[in-house]
């Protein structure tokens, strides 16, 4: 089990890098996360979904995800706390008071779903959530030390040293750690060393000297990271901080205060013709913008009044009336319509409100939710593939929202499903769109198309094999900076 000092102290990248580096052994490796808290979700093919990291550890595995890999997922939205996903399917909600009571249930769900998986597998990878340290979560703990009592799990504890004060972290977790917790953790891991690691060897020697555990190694900068999906809004502008110089067409995200599956858009990133721009709150806009895209949202009726708090909603109406386009997903598709109603209280009170009123459709909050794997054909700007400039082309995705969007509007499609079904709607001068399938930009053709639309030159690289060659980067720096000897020994391989 890779359990951290903290939050974002890189232990999805490690997992994943560890999973790809044991399954290019001939090992069969799966991951596994109890509990998550993330509103970036992946579809299993089963129609569950689970962490985004745990898809694409699988991914690392070369496996499909399964809602055992993550069976308990915690998604933020607004006044009614989070809403709360066991194996995969929506059962409700947890509000902020009840977040630290007592979890036996889930942990008996949890632990089930550990041992399915190890059924099939010779390793199995557990991330850690947060910090073992954290000892006023103790009681109720079903992510950090109290699976891996449950389960008997061997702990290595990552510090990050990125962020400073790693020697006290590590060795401040051993103070605040029980004697049969502290007994679990049979090593250390400094992530996110920038320089020559020689340099550290003694605040090395001092950790082992305080703790008496034993170093695993000092992992590097991993910039092949930057090339992976992320989980956490908070990267978001040091993600997309830096762009290419040769950028030329802008291509701008109104960063949501609850925005959800936001790696929707990083096959854009890797656009060299495009610079992507996520707008933080507090700035409007950008005016010289080609395309505006509304991302998906946890609660799409709080981030509609978000957008209308920042003057977003303005800025949109402007674009539009200069010529611009706008494409939504999910939620943002929901938000382009006239009016999203919640009659019963699935987000928060019931309540009505106005869209942006760019598209002829409205939409229904409902208690379904749907989670489905789908592929066809994008139709294009202009709904009709025949007169379409984007073309019929092929696209595959997922679908995962409540809500029902119906109207004149959904007589111009954005979407053909296979089997013949339609979804989304275009504006009737093809220059709004909205759909509720993510995943778009990450196929070849589908990218390359809506990028020509706005008139960007497409780069036609294939985004799934980018991220496959850098889990293997990760991979062969890990074999490289980490002793594996003694990790497969504390796994007991």
């Amino acid at each position: 089990m890779i359990q951290g000092c903290g939050s974002d102290v890189g232990k999805s990248v490690l997992v994943a890098g560890l999973c790809r580096l044991f399954t290019r052994r001939g090992i069969i490796v799966r991951p596994f996360k109890s509990q998550n808290m993330s509103n970036n979700a992946a579809v299993t093919s089963g129609g569950g979904e689970i962490g985004r990291a745990q898809a694409l550890q699988a991914q690392a595995c070369r496996t499909k995800p399964t809602v055992d890999m993550n069976p308990v997922l915690l998604k933020p939205q607004s006044d009614v706390g989070a809403q709360l996903i066991v194996r995969g399917k929506m059962v409700g909600t947890l509000d902020a008071s009840a977040h630290g009571r007592d979890k036996r249930a889930l942990l008996d769900v949890a632990i089930e779903s550990y041992r399915r998986l190890a059924q099939d597998a010779q390793l199995v990878i557990v991330e850690g959530a947060g910090s073992p340290a954290e000892t006023n979560l103790r009681k109720n703990d079903i992510a950090n030390m109290g699976l891996a009592q449950a389960l008997g799990l061997p702990v290595v504890l990552v510090g990050d040293i990125n962020r400073g004060h790693v020697i006290a972290s590590l060795v401040g977790a051993h103070v605040v750690l029980d004697a049969a917790d502290r007994a679990l953790i049979r090593g250390f891991i400094v992530n996110k060393f920038r320089g020559n690691p020689q340099l550290f060897e003694d605040g090395v020697r001092r950790i082992v000297e305080h703790t008496g555990w034993p170093s695993i190694g000092v992992v590097p900068w991993l910039h092949a990271a930057s090339r992976l999906p992320s989980e956490d809004g908070m990267q978001l502008e040091d993600r997309y901080a830096s762009q290419s110089p040769r950028s030329r067409v802008k291509i701008a995200v109104p960063q949501l205060s609850r925005i959800a599956n936001f790696d929707d858009f990083d096959p854009l990133s890797e656009e060299p013709d495009i610079e992507l721009v996520f707008v933080p709150p507090g700035r409007p806009v950008p005016a010289d913008a080609a395309l505006i895209l509304i991302p998906g949202t946890k609660s799409t009726i709080a981030d509609m009044e978000f957008m209308r708090s920042q003057g977003w909603d303005i800025d949109v109406l402007s674009h539009v009336r200069r010529g611009g386009r706008v494409l939504g997903v999910c939620g943002g598709y929901q938000m382009l319509g006239g009016t999203i109603s919640d009659p019963d209280g699935i987000e928060g009170s019931p309540r009505t409100v106005r869209g942006l009123g760019l598209l002829d459709v409205d939409t229904v909050m409902t208690g379904d939710k749907t989670l489905r794997e789908v592929s066809g054909v994008l139709l294009g700007m202009s709904g009709n593939a025949q007169s379409s400039s984007v073309g019929a082309v092929p696209f595959a995705g997922y679908e995962m929202h409540i809500g029902s969007t119906t109207g004149p509007g959904a007589g111009r499609p954005f979407l053909r499903f296979s089997d013949g079904s339609t979804d989304g709607a275009v504006s009737a001068d093809g220059r709004v769109a909205g759909c509720y399938v993510h995943g778009l930009f990450g196929v070849t053709a589908a990218r390359a198309a809506l990028v020509a639309a706005i008139g960007a030159t497409p780069s036609h690289d294939d985004h799934a094999a980018r991220v496959d060659a850098a889990l293997d980067e990760i991979a062969s720096v890990l074999e490289s900076c980490l002793d594996i000897h003694a990790l497969a020994a504390i796994a007991g391989l």
